[in-house]
């Protein structure tokens, strides 16, 4: 158990004397990434003129997008104190962030969280990294450099459908830097009371006249949280991450991006499970994971005379985890897309793509699939036109049609509608049909769920069993948006919706029944995935930003969210309709971001999290209400050397934030201080 916050937080005369020599040193490096002078340099409307592309696949300004988007930019990362991406989505409304251990999360999008949140589909440039074998994320294989990202592109809502299936509730696009915009050496350390070390090596140049390349390497290590009772856990982690990043300017109309990464963790988690090889046994017990991943990801684009674009993109992902089993996944994804105008009025997208995943799960501790090996294709194409209707009223009218291996041919239509009556406002409405297609671990598992006793040294064994027939869930979505820069100093964005899902999962019993294998004897009590319950939501999102001075901006959130889950009539399921409770009610924010001089800022942010009536799918236990406060300060120490020590988690010693992780037990997230030096050179 920890006596103090402050454990593990060493400023060695090394560390010192590395930070002065690097202070005098005086290499003029920061480049377009030295802080601004005061937070005018990004104006209200430079904020609302952001480029996105995670809507439509192609730039459109934030202020003109038909859906509720939110942008978290390099200066809200770089202020921010945070060490990690998961961290970095709580500045988003609607998005709720749970920490279940030291490196699991909990991360979803107007409801229906877990830790592996179906509904929200995640990429990092493009690349999918959300998992067709249980539908998911794992958080902690998204160890993105954070210097190397220049925004993540949150859509709440299916607003994103052009991206296909399993982009329910929202879309995540974490976009990193181009290479030309990272030249030169960077060098990062930081320490703390959680976290022994972190450190990043990266070295940015030129390649011949045409093109620019970046490669970094970094390695990091963090403590193990504590569980209930002040028991130190299993979940300390460290790793290693390696990358490459090249850009290149083949001609006037052409450009070309090829980048890569290999990462290796090994971490911890302690968890509960029934052992299906000696079974009535269930036991508690510590679990070491280790991580293997590589990807390699190759655009190309071709400007044409008169304004189109063709852009080919092929990335190629692999990941080999062992984690209560042996799971190994390989992807392999190719997308042609083409935008092009038609006359003065239509701005089209359209494209194709093609996608083959192999998946091989073994050795699982509670179960096992059958067939523990597949191959899988998923053929799409998608069409979206952008219609200006008047001078400030634009229809967007679009679909995705794919075919998967599970329910064979799915579309996802969408229709949006932007009325901008004057340059500062625009009103805007949507409608759009989305999926989240099955898994294998909804058509092909054999879980072990639980041991139930029956007296006499008998037992009966829970038994949750894929099934291959089930259908895709789906969701009809409404949404109206109201986005207005009252003036220079003050604008905000208010987003309503109202969300209707038909085929929901559900767990269905079935007749018990004897059996023999494995021993000993025990009774069967079956239970299969259906498609049995459905669901009605409703809520709001609020941000804003208002520049009080020239050198303080406040930027509040809030967030509101009803669910209301029920099963049919036909349905034997228990405890679906419980977990709405999963995801508060309500969040808010705070951040307040202040420049006291040239040189010195001081960043605070403050988020409150409506209490869970369930703490997850499998435990059923209330998680209370909780206000996090964190803040940052952070000094220019002359031009190339920064300095900053943030706090998180201030107001309370420790607290739960989510309870159930299919097994996993859940650790405490602990109040901590963070050192971090960046030097640029």
């Amino acid at each position: 158990m920890k006596q103090s916050c402050l454990r593990g937080f060493r400023f060695t005369p090394k560390l010192l004397m590395a930070v002065w020599m690097a202070a005098c040193g005086g290499a003029p490096a920061w480049g377009q990434n030295r802080p601004p002078a005061d937070l005018t340099q990004a104006t209200l409307e430079e904020l609302a003129n952001l480029q996105v592309t995670s809507v439509s696949k192609k730039e459109q300004s934030l202020s003109k997008a038909g859906a509720a988007v939110f942008v978290i930019t390099q200066e809200d990362i770089r202020r921010s104190g945070m060490q990690n991406i998961p961290d970095l989505l709580r500045m988003a409304p609607g998005v709720d962030v749970a920490r279940l251990d030291a490196n699991a999360w909990a991360i979803s999008i107007r409801g229906f969280n877990d830790r592996y949140s179906n509904k929200v589909l995640v990429l990092i440039d493009g690349r999918s990294v959300y998992s067709e074998a249980f539908s998911g994320v794992l958080w902690d294989q998204l160890n993105v450099p954070l210097e190397d990202i220049d925004r993540i592109e949150v859509i709440r809502g299916p607003g994103g459908t052009v991206w296909g299936a399993n982009a329910v509730n929202g879309v995540i696009n974490i976009i990193t830097k181009s290479s030309k915009e990272t030249q030169g050496g960077l060098i990062t350390a930081e320490t703390g009371s959680k976290e022994n070390l972190e450190s990043l090596v990266q070295y940015g140049g030129k390649i011949g006249g045409k093109g620019t390349y970046r490669a970094f390497g970094n390695y990091f290590n963090i403590e193990p949280a504590l569980l209930a009772g002040g028991v130190e856990a299993a979940d300390g982690w460290h790793g290693s991450h390696g990358g490459f990043r090249s850009d290149w300017t083949l001609s006037a109309n052409d450009t070309l991006t090829v980048q890569g990464d290999l990462s290796q963790t090994a971490e911890g988690q302690t968890l509960t499970a029934v052992i299906a090889n000696q079974l009535p046994l269930s036991q508690t017990f510590n679990d070491r994971v280790t991580v293997g991943s590589g990807d390699v990801l190759g655009q190309y684009n071709h400007a044409f005379s008169n304004g189109s674009e063709l852009t080919l993109m092929a990335y190629f992902d692999y990941v080999h985890r062992n984690d209560v089993g042996d799971y190994t996944e390989q992807k392999t994804d190719t997308e042609l897309q083409y935008h092009f105008a038609i006359g003065s009025r239509q701005d089209l997208v359209a494209g194709a793509g093609y996608r083959l995943t192999d998946d091989r799960v073994t050795g699982l501790v509670d179960g096992f699939f059958a067939p523990d090996h597949r191959r899988d294709s998923l053929f799409s194409a998608f069409l979206q036109d952008e219609i200006d209707l008047t001078h400030n009223l634009a229809l967007t009218l679009g679909t995705k049609v794919e075919h998967n291996a599970f329910t064979g041919f799915e579309y996802e239509p969408s229709a949006r509608l932007v009325w901008t009556p004057v340059v500062r406002q625009s009103l805007w409405f949507s409608a759009a049909r989305a999926i989240r297609q099955p898994s294998l671990l909804d058509s092909d598992a054999h879980i072990a769920s639980s041991i139930v006793p029956m007296g006499g040294g008998n037992f009966g064994l829970v038994e949750l069993s894929g099934n291959p027939a089930l259908k895709a869930e789906t969701v009809l979505d409404y949404e109206l948006g109201y986005r207005n820069q009252v003036n220079r100093r003050m604008s905000f964005d208010v987003t309503t919706f109202w969300s209707n899902y038909t085929n929901l999962r559900t767990t269905e019993p079935g007749a018990p029944f004897f059996s023999l294998s494995p021993g000993p004897p025990h009774v069967v009590i079956p239970l299969t995935w259906g498609n049995l319950a459905r669901a009605q939501d409703y809520g709001a999102e609020l941000s804003g930003t208002w520049d009080v001075t020239s050198r303080w901006r406040l930027s509040p959130g809030f967030s509101m969210l009803h669910m209301n889950i029920k099963t049919d009539p036909a349905s034997g399921d228990t405890g679906v309709a419980a977990s709405a409770g999963s995801s508060p009610q309500h969040q808010a924010q705070l951040r307040s971001s202040v420049k006291l001089s040239h040189r010195l800022e001081w960043d605070t942010s403050v988020y409150f999290v409506g209490s869970l009536t369930n703490g997850g799918v499998l435990t059923h236990g209330p998680i209370p209400a909780y206000t996090r406060l964190d803040t940052t300060l952070g000094w220019a120490m002359g031009e190339s050397v920064y300095f900053s020590v943030s706090g998180q988690n201030l107001l309370a010693p420790r607290h739960f934030e989510f309870l159930s992780g299919n097994l996993v037990q859940p650790t405490e997230v602990e109040r901590s201080v963070v050192g971090k030096i960046t030097w640029r050179f």
